[in-house]
């Protein structure tokens, strides 16, 4: 085992894991409704396959798209379809979802059946069937699992990365899931390897989770083909390129993309998702959160049914511990703020994060030029001048400076001794930049 690779820049924020990282994964309650958004992926929206009235079996497809960049949604429970209208989804918009009263019954689908040993099925099976499970990659980005697993054909890929890091604060779902279901994970990783026709994967850790580098080196040991790399812990180690570049040494060029030099990445909970899927043939209906800091009773990691609302997770907890100030989705560095707690967890939700306490300035003050920024950037860009033309409308300007290739970890805006609000103008610049050149094609 290699100890401490990492890449250049970064910071080290306090991680305030201890709060849940001896929590062992609690299994919630089911709640007596579920509201089940269609739009849980990157890509198309789902169509509804059900309508009010009908009943429904967990497990069962209840949304479906024909665009290859979507992927299905499933009933987490049983019960019976209240509505199929517009609801508040933790983006902060509103968007189509499935309302469903939880019968209590815990009715499989007849379509829920193992899928047979991993030995006799084929790579296209494989992905078939993580395509019909719905699986995502549950690091948050939700990206459909089976288009990552279909690369073009002029882009082969010869390594898988199993990210294991974690890196944002308060988070431990993955911490935990790595010491409480390794052999899973080997199996999910084996499946993946599979599906791409690889013999090589390496499973990323950071140092501070020794426990769970030394499960997983011993559900690895027996495969000579998958090997797990201590990273040095540090923000955001976990972000796909800084990984790609920590374990392989490999850079991804400027506007591409993991393939483009032979990579493959995918989160351990997806992993785990894909294992499950073939060996129960349970779709994407639940996954492991984090609900911690200051303004929870009882930090837990939690297994919860998607679409349960925010509200029933954080009572699972003990409840809010005072009034909050601030209610994360996933962690305090690029995660949503929620303004309503009515709202459901998605296949994204990794976590819910809970401040009491605001510690960060909200008025901003001009550039003093210190270069914190540059130091920390982990993508080599210059986040103040970039900022400065996006806020400028000067957007042209901003894209021959990199904005393109910000990966929004907000490391600048984290040390910025100004208090400016680099990285949310860096995230509104991208959007307007790849708004325009959408114009443009269409």
């Amino acid at each position: 085992m290699s100890r401490g690779k990492t890449f250049k820049g970064g910071i080290y924020p306090a991680c305030h894991k201890e709060l849940s990282s001896g929590k062992a994964i609690l299994t919630m309650a089911l709640p007596k409704e579920v509201v089940v958004p269609l739009q849980q992926h990157i890509g198309a929206p789902c169509s509804p396959l059900v309508k009010k009235g009908d009943i429904v079996n967990k497990g069962q497809k209840i949304g479906d798209s024909e665009a290859f960049i979507s992927a299905p949604i499933h009933a987490p429970v049983s019960g019976v379809v209240k509505a199929v209208e517009a609801r508040l989804h933790p983006s902060g918009c509103k968007t189509q979802a499935i309302v469903i009263e939880n019968d209590g019954e815990e009715r499989l689908d007849s379509s829920v059946a193992p899928k047979g040993d991993l030995e006799a099925l084929d790579a296209g099976t494989i992905k078939e069937i993580i395509r019909e499970a719905g699986i995502v990659g549950l690091g948050g980005a939700a990206f459909p699992t089976h288009v990552k697993l279909a690369p073009p054909p002029d882009k082969k890929i010869d390594v898988l990365i199993i990210n294991g890091c974690e890196c944002e604060p308060y988070l431990t779902c993955d911490h935990r899931l790595m010491l409480e279901q390794s052999e899973q994970l080997v199996y999910g990783t084996r499946a993946i390897m599979k599906a791409l026709g690889i013999d090589k994967a390496f499973i990323g850790i950071e140092d501070n989770k020794l426990d769970a580098i030394a499960a997983m080196e011993k559900a690895v040991a027996q495969y000579s083909g998958i090997q797990v790399v201590a990273l040095r812990t540090k923000y955001p180690q976990g972000a796909e390129k800084q990984l790609i570049l920590a374990i392989t040494g490999k850079e991804v060029p400027v506007g591409g993309l993991p393939m483009d030099i032979g990579i493959e990445v995918n989160n351990v909970g997806t992993a785990v998702a894909v294992a499950t899927a073939i060996q129960t043939g349970i779709p994407l209906i639940e996954r492991i959160i984090t609900v911690s800091g200051e303004g929870v009773r009882e930090p837990q990691n939690l297994l919860v049914r998607i679409g349960t609302s925010f509200n029933d997770a954080l009572e699972a907890a003990g409840g809010l511990n005072g009034t909050p100030k601030k209610v994360i989705m996933g962690g305090p560095l690029t995660g949503l703020t929620q303004f309503d707690l009515s709202v459901p967890i998605v296949k994204g939700t990794s976590g819910i994060v809970v401040f009491n306490t605001l510690k960060t300035a909200t008025h901003p003050e001009p550039c003093i030029r210190c270069g914190r920024c540059v130091d920390v950037c982990p993508q080599y860009l210059v986040p103040t001048n970039i900022a400065q033309y996006v806020d400028a409308n000067m957007l042209d300007a901003a894209a021959e400076w990199g904005l393109l290739n910000c990966c929004e970890c907000g490391c600048c805006s984290y040390v910025c001794p100004a208090n400016r609000f680099l990285v949310q103008s860096l995230k509104l610049g991208k959007e307007e930049v790849r708004a325009e050149r959408s114009k443009q094609t269409s």
